[in-house]
């Protein structure tokens, strides 16, 4: 049977099923962790702010302590081990094919959810999360997945246009199915416990790896072992290419491209250190006094940040049938979240902070157009290069920025817990500023070339190497 070549539906399950436990997931800790320390046993439909005694009131501030550094940990634990499988795996799959950087992180995710199934049902020692968290890690986690899903996406579409739709197209599907899971979880933690919707998200999961391995078909075909030359030289290993490919990416670049695409990726790792960060804390501080909030409260509050994915993608859609230069839809991404952490820092209400939540509505904007650009600048050849990169860069970032606010957070909760948030609306000048020197470099990332012309390696080179210059040889011309 032939596959199909549509990984959307991937992306949508795979959000749908994280999203159905990854709000959970928190709010089991800080359960756990607070009848650790009061010796109590809650009803699941009660948070210890429900509790108005004097006597547990104290105890506030220490949950949320215990809370921020647990999720410290476990960023640590997991972050290199990611971070390597991540720029091997995607840089990889230039050679030996995108579904290997979308299958095997499937993987890994479905044995963390088993393992945070059986704590949660034989109520095991909470802190077992923080070694389950490499299992995903080993397997490449979020990172390793977006790139094998964004390099499949840059493989299928042809011009510009319809890459930065698709990509875009992406990060809606994962935010819109993200929000409907989120959305539920309340509802769903309410009816019947943590076991249920834990037990849902690892079916699903294994739903989709089926449909990964057994329909979705391979873009990046193996070239057959030819038997018939025993002499020819020996192919470079699995290493040897993810290294090579992410040299050459830079290195047949011309200067001027090769500036634009690294300070493309600085604004994208510098925008994502500020938005992750921030983010990372949103359920933690609405756990807190005064708000409180029930299970029902942060399925919607997160229902709502998730929805950013459909009205960054309208916003994408919108602004490119206009005509809107990239950089200027950049830049709207980055106010977009820099004004939403502002009002989240100094948010007392429940009002107040799903306002600092709609204030975000264009915060995935940079994302998709990002990406577009820089895989407008490289070949096709090198897609799997580039997405690793930027996938080394977001799970790096990603990982550094939660340990540095959650460190932050600690030290800050007892005097001003939306601190944080202040910090993260300051860091996001960084990209803005990087945006303006890309302006007035003044290089058109859609039209200039690509470097210098195919060296005497093209026409001197053997087989495999004439194909990719022929390949390349629109870029490099």
């Amino acid at each position: 049977m032939k596959g199909l070549y549509l990984v959307e539906p991937v992306v949508a399950l795979y959000a749908f099923s994280t999203y159905l436990c990854y709000p959970l997931v928190q709010q089991y800790v800080y359960r756990r962790l607070w009848e650790d320390l009061t010796n109590s046993t809650d009803p699941i439909t009660s948070t210890p702010c429900a509790s108005n005694s004097s006597n547990q009131s104290v105890y506030f501030e220490e949950v949320q302590r215990r809370s921020s550094l647990f999720s410290l940990y476990t960023e640590l634990l997991s972050a290199v081990p990611s971070l390597a499988v991540t720029l091997a795996v995607v840089a990889y799959s230039d050679r030996g094919g995108r579904k290997v950087a979308i299958v095997l992180p499937l993987a890994g995710t479905l044995a963390f959810t088993l393992v945070l199934l059986c704590v949660s049902y034989f109520r095991l020692n909470v802190y077992i999360l923080v070694g389950a968290t490499l299992l995903p890690a080993l397997c490449g986690g979020l990172g390793t997945f977006l790139g094998g899903c964004f390099a499949y996406v840059a493989d299928v579409s042809a011009d510009g246009r319809r890459k930065t739709l698709r990509m875009a197209g992406l990060d809606m599907m994962s935010g819109l199915l993200s929000g409907v899971a989120a959305l539920s979880t309340g509802y769903f933690l309410r009816a019947a416990g943590f076991n249920w919707p834990f037990l849902a998200s690892a079916v699903c999961q294994a739903l989709v790896l089926l449909y990964a391995v057994f329909v979705l078909e391979e873009t990046v075909k193996r070239p057959p072992a030819d038997a018939a030359h025993p002499d020819e030289p020996r192919r470079p290993s699995a290493l040897q290419q993810m290294l090579y490919g992410v040299y050459r990416m830079f290195a047949r670049a011309g200067r001027k491209r090769r500036t634009v695409l690294v300070l493309l990726m600085s604004i994208f790792n510098s925008f994502s250190f500020a938005y992750f960060g921030g983010a990372s804390l949103f359920v933690l501080y609405e756990l807190n006094e005064p708000l409180c909030w029930s299970e029902i409260l942060i399925g919607y509050g997160t229902a709502v940040s998730t929805s950013v994915f459909l009205s960054s993608f309208a916003g994408v859609a919108a602004f490119t049938y206009c005509g809107t230069p990239a950089l200027l839809m950049v830049l709207m991404g980055v106010l977009s979240v820099a004004t939403g952490m502002v009002v989240m820092a100094f948010s007392k209400s429940t009002l107040m902070i799903f306002l600092a939540r709609l204030s975000m509505l264009l915060s995935i904007m940079p994302y998709s157009v990002l990406r577009a650009m820089m895989s407008k600048i490289v070949s096709k050849s090198e897609q799997g290069a580039l997405f690793a990169c930027l996938s080394f860069g977001e799970v790096l970032t990603a990982n550094v920025s939660v340990a540095v606010f959650n460190s932050v957070y600690a030290a800050t909760v007892a005097r001003h817990p939306g601190l944080v948030f202040l910090l993260a609306a300051g860091l996001c000048t960084v990209p803005a500023v990087l945006l303006w020197v890309v302006w007035v470099v003044g290089v058109d990332v859609a039209d200039e070339d690509s470097g210098p012309g195919p060296g005497p390696e093209c026409s001197q080179g053997d087989k495999e190497t004439k194909e990719v210059c022929e390949e390349e040889a629109p870029l490099l011309t």
